[in-house]
């Protein structure tokens, strides 16, 4: 058995884990580095500090169907903390009993924090991508032209970043229009005097500023066979790609960059950035400190896969 196997509701019956528990929520979630990315960084607290010498962080495998049902059993078991990924995050913004204010133009919440009356909710993933694109690219997202490809969750979540921290413009490109109107309709409310534009992938408009950042937010790149239906060369001299997905070496968005030899970033910095704002959120610990040892155990996992 690996060192964090995957857990299910059937566990919760007979859990013994005597100490503070949190976990991450997914389906599927065998693929998750958040465990060893928590524990690591779990670990490094607790040589200082006696109060996280009996914190561990756990993954469960929870249907959608199964998502009531999950939040109340673990918050009856008292679980202190969890994580949401796909396909949790939208779903479960209905599901707890607050909302920090951040979190509510997106729509969606990936981190909960137990309070007796029931989970308060936060989106950490925001933070996340500013952070790694700043971090990876040396571009900030405030003042840039930006591309998003998808219309999801992940995709509502940077685009609403992305209005906050005030871009010059916003494009979403989508497979299919029927997502689009009401995706941009939800950021409508955000976007004062910023062009915000939607189009089908399969009638880009033929002129894209120059210097854009373009930000992959689907699950394309999630398995190696993927394809990305748009090509980097319909963009004049981008400046950068981003690319949420984190699990392969090379998707073929990377790959795309790399025979155009623009500057290009997978997403497991903004998975490290986004964890660590969440344990900060249930430590105190701030996430620019324990990110660099977040990092080094996702890198070690990932090598171990």
């Amino acid at each position: 058995m690996s060192a964090d196997p995957v857990h299910t509701l059937d566990d919760l019956v007979r859990w013994s884990h005597a100490g503070t528990s949190l976990a991450v929520l997914g389906h599927p979630i065998a693929h998750s580095l958040s465990p060893p990315m928590h524990n690591a960084a779990l670990a490094g607290l607790a040589q200082r500090d006696a109060r996280f010498r009996d914190w561990r962080y756990f993954r469960f495998d929870v249907p959608p169907a199964d998502l009531p049902r999950a939040l109340a059993l673990l918050h009856e078991e008292k679980f202190y903390g969890l994580n949401l990924t796909v396909p949790h995050k939208v779903m479960a913004f209905d599901l707890v009993a607050e909302t920090d204010p951040a979190a509510q133009p997106v729509g969606a919440v990936n981190t909960l924090t137990w309070t007796e009356h029931g989970w308060h909710g936060y989106n950490t993933d925001g933070y996340g991508l500013a952070t790694a694109v700043y971090e990876t690219l040396g571009r900030k997202l405030a003042g840039a032209h930006i591309i998003i490809l998808g219309a999801g969750g992940a995709a509502r979540g940077a685009a609403v970043e992305c209005l906050q921290q005030r871009c010059a413009s916003l494009w979403i490109l989508n497979r299919t229009k029927e997502k689009l109107a009401p995706f941009l309709a939800i950021l409508e409310p955000l976007k004062g005097n910023i062009s915000v534009r939607g189009f089908a992938l399969d009638a880009p408009p033929p002129n894209f500023p120059k210097g854009v950042i373009f930000i992959q937010a689907t699950t394309l790149g999630l398995h190696a066979s993927d394809t990305v239906p748009f090509k980097l060369r319909d963009l004049p001299d981008p400046a950068g790609v981003y690319d949420m997905t984190y699990n392969l070496s090379e998707t073929a968005l990377g790959a795309q960059a790399r025979e155009r030899n623009i500057p290009y970033a997978n997403g497991l910095s903004m998975l490290v950035h986004q964890g660590a704002k969440s344990l900060e959120i249930w430590t105190g610990a701030p996430a620019a400190e324990t990110a660099p040892v977040m990092r080094a155990a996702a890198e070690a996992a990932l090598r171990d896969v």
